[in-house]
């Protein structure tokens, strides 16, 4: 729409804003029109219309079976436009139109904005499968009869009450017809049995929504004013009412069709199975956090019975093994730790890698200065807790063999995503997937931009330092280290990823990762 209208009208853009308040109130006249709708706004030079918007009734069989939004017609093919663009008034006049054979009934209606016509609602009923109508169509149309007024006084929409109609209640949830002073002269089927769930055990008709809504409402001492007033549609609001078990939402609408309030509208949807399974999900959320709470209590009780176990080991490198799983239980316990914390299961993986890198940092030997540079992202649990352990043994094994004690030195930590299509390869992890191939992310078919599934978003992560470098003639798949068995197992197995251990270009080692993530959402 606002393509259109900025095209081939001299419209500005707060009436442009106008016509998409209008607009996303106007299935609602849709519904209870049963006709479809098209919306002709005047071109710039006052030759034609173009149709920069369409709705199709969910109550009734459409008029149109095409597309009409973006037609042009020429000035005075259809006189209701002109009647209603030049004199400011609903046009009911003229027989049906006959369209592939059904009978359709139009009518014009003008949309007024600060006493100016910015364009014309055609109003297109199908009458193919007219029949006496009941009292329920009856009511439709009355409430339909009685907002086209309000549109053509521009008086509706309502200023600043913009309505998400996905969330909002339709005409087919509910309805209600109140009377100026807030009885209520009509109530759908659906509307009564909403009423009924909420505890009610007679009719509506005939009774104060505001006073019956307040007393079905859980008591709250005094009578609630705001409610009864809201439930007797006295403004334009939306609310939502709890009692007995059952939850409805309700949206009023005043009805001023000359200006003067003569009732109101009340649209309402039973929402209590969503709120129930809203409950479901919040209660189930908390107790996933409360897991992850109490699962990093004990990995921090595990590491503080290892470090007490560390203290009285004689041995040096039992108390360097036992320190080590330390750090690797630290680790975990960080992932769960940001999880606990989080409303789902993923995580911001940048704080839980200055967290790890904080940790490890406090075991070097000499003056080394760790650093993260890049971003890991947004990950989910099941890869940052591996993720996690992964980066810990890589940096242990970094301080603990690249510097001798009291070296100055430094290890940067360096992530990249790259790859991913728009809406292709979502980063599934493929167990046993996976190579490890001398040179890298990019440079085998171990994966990466050159691997064999160029679609997936890859987490390319390197960690270098400017230590001694590797021993001669050593090769990372063969090393026993228990570390690097454990990187190894954990890429490879766990990530679907690929591992390598490369001499940095001038001194030093560079540690490559390049894994399969979920594209950033």
């Amino acid at each position: 729409m606002n393509e259109l209208v900025r095209q081939h009208t001299a419209l500005g853009e707060s009436d442009l804003e106008w016509l998409h308040l209008l607009v996303s109130e106007w299935q609602l006249l849709s519904d209870l029109s049963f006709a479809d709708l098209v919306l002709w706004v005047p071109t710039r030079d006052g030759t034609r219309y173009v149709s920069v918007a369409q709705m199709r009734p969910n109550t009734g069989p459409t008029s149109y079976q095409d597309d009409m939004v973006g037609h042009l017609v020429p000035r005075g093919r259809r006189p209701l436009l002109d009647a209603a663009l030049d004199e400011g008034r609903i046009v009911r006049e003229g027989d049906p139109e006959w369209r592939e054979e059904v009978p359709v009934r139009v009518e014009s209606i003008p949309v007024r904005r600060e006493g100016r016509v910015l364009g014309v609602i055609a109003r297109n009923t199908n009458l193919l499968t007219v029949r006496t109508p009941s009292r329920l169509e009856l009511s439709y149309l009355q409430s339909a009869s009685d907002l086209a007024q309000m549109i053509a006084a521009g008086t509706f929409p309502f200023p600043g009450q913009q309505v998400d109609m996905d969330a909002s209640p339709r005409v087919g949830d509910g309805l209600i017809r109140l009377d100026a002073d807030g009885v209520v002269q009509y109530a759908s089927p659906n509307a009564l049995s909403a009423y009924h769930r909420l505890g009610l055990a007679s009719d509506l008709v005939g009774q104060h929504l505001g006073q019956a809504t307040d007393a079905l409402a859980p008591a709250r001492g005094p009578v609630d004013e705001a409610m009864v007033k809201l439930a007797s549609g006295y403004a334009p609001r939306e609310t939502e009412v709890e009692g007995d078990g059952g939850v409805i939402q309700l949206r009023t609408i005043p009805l001023k069709p000359k200006g003067t309030r003569i009732g109101s509208l009340v649209l309402l949807r039973d929402v209590t199975e969503l709120r129930r399974r809203e409950r479901e999900l919040i209660t189930k959320d908390a107790t996933i956090r409360e897991i992850h709470h109490r699962v990093k209590n004990n990995l921090q009780t595990v590491a503080a019975l290892l470090r007490l176990q560390a203290r009285r080991m004689d041995s040096v490198r039992g108390r360097e093994a036992l320190n080590e799983a330390v750090r690797r239980v630290g680790s975990i316990a960080i992932v769960h730790e940001t999880l606990s914390q989080n409303l789902d299961e993923r995580v911001e993986f940048d704080e839980i890698a200055d967290r790890v890198l904080a940790m490890v940092a406090e075991i070097s030997p000499g003056k080394v200065l760790c650093r993260r540079t890049g971003r890991f992202g947004i990950l989910d649990a099941e890869v940052a807790t591996p993720l996690s352990m992964v980066l810990t043994e890589i940096l242990q094994n970094a301080l603990e063999h690249a510097f001798a004690p009291g070296e100055e030195g430094r290890v940067d930590v360096s992530a990249v995503r790259s790859g991913g299509a728009p809406g292709k390869g979502r980063g599934k992890r493929r167990n046993g997937g996976a190579r490890s191939g001398r040179g890298g992310p990019g440079y085998g078919p171990g994966g990466g931009p050159g691997g064999p599934d160029a679609s997936d978003v890859r987490l390319m992560i390197t960690i270098q330092d400017d230590g001694r470098g590797l021993p001669e003639g050593f090769d990372p798949k063969q090393a026993g280290n228990l570390g690097l068995q454990i990187v190894r197992t954990l890429v490879e197995g766990e990530l679907g990823g690929t591992f390598d251990m490369v001499p940095a270009p001038v001194r030093g080692t560079r540690v490559l990762l390049d894994i399969p993530v979920e594209p950033q959402k």
